[in-house]
């Protein structure tokens, strides 16, 4: 067995410690960092991170091509800190099943990750037994085959082991996930934003900022709770909020009216409490807020998706949503694409703002299940052969 550094209290970290240490890491994964890190900070998180994988030589910090050198570059290329997340416990998963297996890795065969495969088909990724959906362990094929490619291409690896494996096939046609009606958006909207004038508190107008933003754009969680106060910006008469989209590259979308109000009060109050003029107000678009009673609390920190979660399902059950147990962060992008495909926005357009590389995406998932069925082609294929057809009595 490998030997590696020892915890402060002598005892040594054996690999499936290690393992476990990684999947505990995927929580506090520091490829997100505090607002604003450079990217040398982002490569010093992920290292750090990196160096709790289990089943891989040690760096060698005279080599710049070793493996768990190549892992942090790997991960830190083109992704999002929410595909990190992903792919990092993905792999955490994989290492954890080498070492448990006595495997090394890099000497894996299709054999083992198909073995691979049919254990977290069974258990899921955390070894529970909680099968892992079929769109999981594509996915997790998917981040380990990437990772095998981007060893290959540094000639840190001889071959893919996940080429040849089949991954499971998505359902041609899912069922439509739930999205809340418009009578139940704007009573949400309405509660955030009189609880937000009721309490005057830097807490409350954000949160009433949160929630315009989420419905009235339909921006993914990650892009609002990456986006900066600096992230906001004038273009040809319209406020615009430069975002990081899905994929790692930057996108931008104008703020309508009823999204921007709230979110002005809520930098307002903000740079008031902070006693600068909003002009220099920094820092995180949506931050934590300063404990009342707890001075080493200061607040100014970046929303976690865990916050959003909480903070929506919070005004949720206070706005009286019978919703307010399965409410999510996607719900707000579920409902935007539902109401305006139901109100005849052509599907493309919605597709453009949704940020979907596949229309289907778009149509499958986000129309609302009545227009489905109101628009079934299969009303006009029977006007069709029933303008054809003589219903006199039969003989």
């Amino acid at each position: 067995m490998t030997e590696y550094p020892a915890r402060p209290d002598g005892s040594e970290i054996d690999e499936i410690g290690r393992g476990e240490a990684a999947r505990t890491e995927v929580g506090r994964l520091a490829g997100e960092p505090r607002s604003g890190a450079s990217a040398l900070e982002v490569r010093a998180a992920l290292a750090d991170a990196v160096d709790l994988l289990p089943a891989l030589a040690p760096a060698d910090p005279t080599d710049r091509y070793t493996v768990r050198y190549l892992t942090v570059l790997w991960l830190e290329a083109d992704k999002t800190p929410h595909t990190r997340r992903a792919y990092y416990a993905d792999l955490a998963a994989w290492l954890t099943w080498c070492s448990r297996s006595g495997l090394d890795p890099l000497a894996a065969r299709r054999a083992d990750v198909d073995a691979f495969k049919a254990t977290i088909t069974v258990t899921g990724r955390d070894g529970l037994p909680r099968p892992a959906a079929p769109s999981t362990v594509a996915r997790m094929l998917a981040g380990l085959s990437s990772w095998y490619r981007y060893l290959e291409s540094n000639d840190a690896a001889d071959r893919n082991p996940v080429t040849a494996v089949t991954r499971p096939r998505a359902a041609a046609r899912s069922a439509p996930r739930s999205a809340l009606d418009e009578r139940a958006v704007a009573a949400l909207l309405d509660h955030a934003e009189h609880r937000a004038n009721r309490l005057g508190t830097e807490a409350a107008r954000r949160d009433a900022a949160l929630t315009g933003l989420l419905f009235y754009t339909g921006l993914r969680v990650s892009g609002i709770t990456t986006a900066t106060v600096r992230d906001l910006d004038q273009d040809a008469g319209h406020t615009i909020l430069r975002y990081l989209a899905k994929g790692g590259h930057r996108d931008f979308l104008p703020l309508p009216p009823p999204a921007l109000a709230p979110l002005h009060d809520y930098l307002e109050t903000r740079a008031r409490n902070r006693g600068v003029p909003r002009a220099r107000l920094t820092g995180p678009l949506l931050a934590t807020a300063p404990h009342a009673h707890d001075r080493s609390k200061p607040g100014g920190k970046p929303l976690t998706q865990r916050d959003v979660w909480q903070t929506l399902r919070r005004l949720a059950a206070q706005a009286g949503l019978t919703a307010a147990n399965s409410i999510s962060p996607h719900t707000a992008r579920r409902t935007a694409g539902t109401v305006l495909l139901a109100h005849g926005v052509p599907v493309q357009k919605v597709q453009d703002l949704l940020g979907h590389a596949d229309i289907r995406t778009t149509r499958d998932h986000y129309d609302a299940h009545r227009h489905k069925l109101d628009s079934s082609s299969v009303y006009t294929l029977a006007q069709i052969l029933g303008d054809h057809r003589h219903r006199g009595p039969q003989e």
